[in-house]
């Protein structure tokens, strides 16, 4: 059998042994995800804080549906569409997790020479990039959000401390959804189960893509409501 035939036979077995293995005791892979993602979720969100409390707001009011204007499907859709983007690429980190961490070492025993080198020296170059992109993704988000969220503030005359908690009924379980696939990666990287990435690429996105249109629905026809409230416009 060929050194890529070996791969992916492997690879699919090893992704259908881990899911029926969740499937039949989901809760204990299920906690850990959630937990993860949750970490994650509430250290991005005290960035955003510390960043909304930092940068000078943008004098160009943001639109914002429901408040400035009217609210419809497609401003959930297009919250959904931002999100999916989002999650496509920590979906993609991953995977990246798997071929680094399981794939490759797999391709690299059945070859000899150059290409057995090759093999065995992309595999730390793989899981650092993996590293360095959620760092990255981290550290734009916090920015951009938090930048958001000044000029939010300053538009509606309330404090970001004030504007952080009403966004928290939507906030938390959309960053949770979104961080999933990335916690997924963090504890099978830990636990040295390489293997299972590819199925926890696969379950962590199909949980995470009804929490995103929930929140996405609550973003575009409850916060107006909340913002409405709170600030008295």
């Amino acid at each position: 059998m060929a050194a890529n035939d070996y791969v992916l036979v492997r690879g699919v077995r090893d992704t259908r042994g881990a899911l029926a293995r969740w499937n039949d005791d989901p809760w204990p892979v299920l906690g850990r995800w959630f937990a993860g993602a949750l970490a994650v979720a509430f250290v991005l969100l005290g960035a955003v804080w510390v960043v909304s409390a930092s940068v000078l707001a943008d004098p160009t009011p943001l639109r914002l549906p429901g408040l400035t204007s009217p609210a419809g499907a497609i401003d959930v859709a297009s919250v959904l569409f931002r999100n999916s983007l989002v999650l496509a690429l920590h979906a993609m980190a991953c995977v990246a997790g798997f071929i680094a961490g399981s794939s490759l070492p797999l391709s690299a025993a059945k070859r000899k020479g150059i290409s057995r080198k090759v093999h065995e020296a992309a595999r730390p170059i793989a899981i650092a990039w993996v590293i360095a992109f959620t760092l990255f993704s981290l550290a734009t988000q916090a920015y951009i959000i938090g930048s958001n969220g000044a000029t939010i503030a300053a538009q509606l005359h309330i404090s970001t401390g004030l504007l952080m908690l009403t966004v928290l009924p939507h906030a938390l379980p959309e960053l949770v959804a979104l961080f999933l696939p990335l916690a997924a990666w963090t504890i099978a990287s830990r636990r040295d189960e390489w293997g299972d990435l590819l199925a926890a690429t696969f379950a962590t996105v199909a949980i995470a893509i009804p929490m995103l249109v929930a929140a996405a629905t609550w973003e575009v026809y409850v916060w107006p409501d909340i913002l409405r409230a709170v600030s008295g416009t």
